[in-house]
């Protein structure tokens, strides 16, 4: 959070989803309040204002120090199932202030030591003794990872013309045509939730997606030789940035230049046949895009050997689905918002076929899910430049 953006929430006060407190509180309410926003709709702590003025009382070094000490041991030992927190310290006007940000929770309901459960309620926050209250929050788990909120975002954080293009190319009308505004039309298509960008409206229109999340990106690196370990590259262009649909277009730039050629008999002007099949690795890199465990704070990895190529999603196969199983087209949507999106923005079916097409084209690709490293691996076998050339 920018030093402007936490002026403004400050001067906004407290609400269902910003919290103020002066300095460390005790370890059992520190505790209610994580536990309220993990059963709500998520949300921030401000350390280092006063509750009642909003009135700046910056911590200090050591403050700052034992506040972090005691929030990683209250989230992992005093809320159960423990809970994950981001801190950012953030000065303004000379005070030091901590920002926590709370996620909402995934496994809900959140509870102390004791057993008792606490969710929001307006700024405050209070027990939830009711069954069927309890129940509601048991099936509130069903939350998808791209359907989560992105706290710190905003309409200003929308690529308008991107999200236009899109909404005109679904509905062979502008959202204006349709009698919306901007903000109703992300709110339709779910772009935006409670104000915020949802993951998936963040990965599809946002701006800069990876200054929310920076980890979301595609890590290139051509190797000498074929192994991981080695410390010479041929090429390591960096990361790549961007929404789901440019991470796309470059990713296959990359490949595409990585891979040799293979004239075979075809004219000196003919761009020659590919090693690996193109249509395999589009099949396979988009699976990686909108199929990768989005709760897993990892890039997508291309890694280009000299007897290989690896596109390595985060995140093993869910709900014990097998390789055998994908290889017969039997898919476990991961990420339902981003697959909708990419199936009208990207070559995405969204059929489940797009294994078998691949296996189709490349028979021997290899599939390999990692259970253990939490990951998911497709090698492609290159050909030998002299086999290549004698083929």
């Amino acid at each position: 959070m920018t030093e402007q953006a936490l002026q403004e929430t400050i001067k906004g006060g407290e609400s269902s989803k910003v919290q103020f407190k002066e300095r460390l509180p005790h370890p059992d309410s520190l505790a209610h309040e994580l536990i309220a926003f993990s059963n709500s709709q998520g949300g921030v702590i401000i350390f280092g204002v006063n509750d009642k003025t909003g009135a700046l009382n910056g911590l200090s070094f050591s403050e700052i120090q034992q506040l972090n000490q005691q929030l990683v041991n209250v989230a992992s030992q005093k809320v159960y199932p423990p809970v994950y927190l981001e801190t950012d310290t953030v000065s303004v006007n000379g005070n030091q202030l901590v920002i926590v940000t709370v996620a909402e929770g995934l496994s809900k309901p959140y509870k102390d030591s004791n057993g008792i459960i606490y969710v929001k309620n307006g700024s405050d926050k209070r027990k939830v003794t009711s069954n069927d209250e309890i129940a509601r929050l048991l099936r509130s788990r069903n939350l998808f990872a791209d359907e989560m909120e992105i706290f710190d975002s905003s309409i200003k954080d929308v690529d308008e013309w991107l999200f236009s293009e899109y909404f005109t190319k679904e509905f062979g009308m502008t959202y204006g045509e349709k009698g919306l505004s901007l903000e109703e039309a992300l709110a339709a298509k779910k772009v935006m939730r409670n104000g915020h960008l949802t993951l998936a409206g963040l990965m599809f229109f946002g701006r800069e997606p990876q200054v929310f999340r920076p980890v979301f990106t595609i890590k290139t690196v051509t190797f000498e030789g074929n192994d991981i370990g080695g410390c010479n590259y041929r090429s390591k262009p960096g990361d790549l940035t961007g929404p789901i649909p440019y991470l796309y277009q470059q990713a296959m730039q990359y490949l595409k230049s990585s891979i040799r050629y293979l004239q075979n008999g075809q004219g000196f002007n003919s761009h020659g046949i590919p090693e690996v099949s193109l249509i395999a690795l589009e099949e396979v890199l988009q699976n990686a895009l909108i199929h990768r465990d989005y709760f897993k704070s990892a890039p997508v990895r291309l890694l280009v050997f000299d007897n290989r190529i690896e596109i390595i999603s985060p995140g093993k196969l869910p709900n014990s689905l097998t390789v055998d199983e994908i290889k017969y087209g039997n898919p476990v949507t991961r990420n339902h918002q981003i697959a909708y999106f990419a199936s009208r923005t990207l070559p995405y079916t969204g059929l489940g076929s797009g294994i078998r097409r691949a296996l189709e084209n490349q028979p021997d690709m290899e599939l390999v899910n990692d259970v253990e490293g939490e990951q998911f691996i497709v090698r492609f076998p290159r050909k030998d430049a002299k086999v290549m050339s004698q083929s």
